[in-house]
């Protein structure tokens, strides 16, 4: 199947914060949307492995993805290495994205910048043909390198390179992340208290959101950092 946008992620719930909105607009658009994990967040102090994969399947309907799948790497212990670049990369021939979304450059939790560095590595070494490697058939898969790659902003702020208008999706973004019922702030939840836990955490995502909205002219943004320059034919396309 190939997928308009391919949205990697550290661990499940990742996307569902920095740009679930994003997704839910150009599923609604008509454009093909998948997701890829690259953990479960087994590390994470609530929930458990199996439950988080299930959470995730949960807020992908909400999203009306095409396609989500869990790569099973090691929470916390991932490396940007061959091993692990070519389990994207597979990915990356198998969707054939003309946009790849991935985690912030840097961030909070050191899985997101690094999540960033495999993702960015892997798009531009997809499109290497002697790089071999097989669709799940066994055949030979061809190389693929998406058009454009994108950052979404997660817990520190970043200046964004751009902002997309939310603001008819937030409620749908916010139903996504509920999903993750283990993770956010339950008040009939007795597991221990994280920092995403905290009713608090839920209003700073909608504050950062309004922030950034507020910035385009709008009431919710989500923002997002590029790797080149962004083109455009004319000007009115940036309206």
């Amino acid at each position: 199947m190939k997928l308009d946008i391919l949205a990697f992620a550290s661990h499940p719930d990742d996307i569902e914060l920095g740009c679930a909105g994003t997704l839910i607009a150009h599923v609604a658009a008509g454009k093909k949307v998948g997701i890829v994990d690259l953990t479960a967040g087994e590390l994470g102090t609530r929930g458990t492995p199996e439950g988080r994969i299930q959470e995730a399947k949960d807020a992908a309907e909400v999203m009306g993805l095409s396609a989500r799948e869990n790569l099973g790497m090691a929470d916390g212990f991932f490396q940007n290495d061959r091993e692990h670049q070519l389990m994207v990369i597979e990915k990356i021939r198998k969707y054939k994205p003309e946009i790849v979304i991935m985690n912030a450059v840097y961030d909070r939790h050191p899985d997101h910048g690094r999540g960033s560095e495999l993702v960015s590595e892997s798009c531009f070494k997809s499109g290497l043909k002697m790089i071999k490697t097989k669709e799940e058939d066994g055949s030979e898969q061809e190389a693929w390198r998406p058009k454009v790659v994108y950052h979404y902003i997660q817990d520190r702020l970043i200046t964004p390179d751009l902002v997309v208008d939310v603001t008819p999706y937030w409620e749908k973004k916010m139903e996504a992340i509920r999903a993750f019922k283990s993770q956010f702030y339950n008040p009939d939840d007795a597991s221990p208290n994280t920092y995403i836990s905290s009713p608090e955490f839920l209003r700073f995502v909608e504050a950062r959101a309004l922030e950034l909205g507020h910035a385009i002219g709008t009431t919710y943004g989500e923002g997002f950092t590029k790797e080149r320059y962004i083109g455009v034919k004319n000007l009115f396309d940036l309206l």
